[in-house]
């Protein structure tokens, strides 16, 4: 059961992925999580940081995707200035709002990468669409509140994973190396 948690990759920052790391996994478009992913949950403005990447990413053809459990109208004020297209109300653990983003961007599951904070949705939706994916640190160390009782559960389940998965440790970017 905990290998539904097992990211293919752990990565410090979204912001390490870069376009060349990406392409040489084969990966046209980023899925990826809204809060303490992409943007601080309490900071629906993003940083420089956030948009230089996302610079990066369109320059070189990889289009990113938000895929987020808030309401559209909590998405659509974040994403807004970025003009990143999303599926709000994804449902994760659930694997629908995945589906439903490759199906309307005509996407395959190996052309695409899930990445997000939270083993417990992100992880496990992007795994059980058979899609890779990508844990990254939390931006904050604070949650909103709906997020608390996750961590803790979490931190139960990272015990498991690192028990049974020595290999599965913290990278600086998607070498060639993968814990699956």
């Amino acid at each position: 059961m905990v290998s539904g948690f097992k990211p293919t990759w752990m990565v410090t920052n979204i912001y390490d992925l870069t376009p060349a790391q990406l392409k040489a996994n084969g990966i046209k478009a980023v899925l990826t999580d809204l809060d303490n992913t992409l943007i601080a949950w309490n900071n629906p403005d993003g940083t420089p940081e956030l948009r230089h990447w996302l610079t990066l990413l369109e320059l070189a053809g990889i289009q990113v995707i938000v895929v987020s459990n808030n309401s559209r109208k909590r998405v659509d004020r974040a994403v807004a200035p970025f003009d990143l297209p999303y599926i709000h109300r994804a449902l994760k653990p659930l694997t629908w709002g995945l589906k439903r983003a490759l199906r309307r961007w005509h996407l395959q599951k190996s052309e695409v990468v899930m990445v997000g904070d939270q083993l417990l949705t992100d992880i496990w939706a992007a795994n059980h669409s058979r899609i890779r994916s990508v844990l990254v640190r939390p931006i904050l160390k604070s949650d909103a509140w709906i997020t608390k009782g996750n961590r803790l559960l979490e931190k139960g389940v990272m015990w498991e994973l690192r028990r049974r998965y020595p290999e599965l440790t913290w990278q600086e970017d998607l070498n060639e190396r993968t814990t699956h």
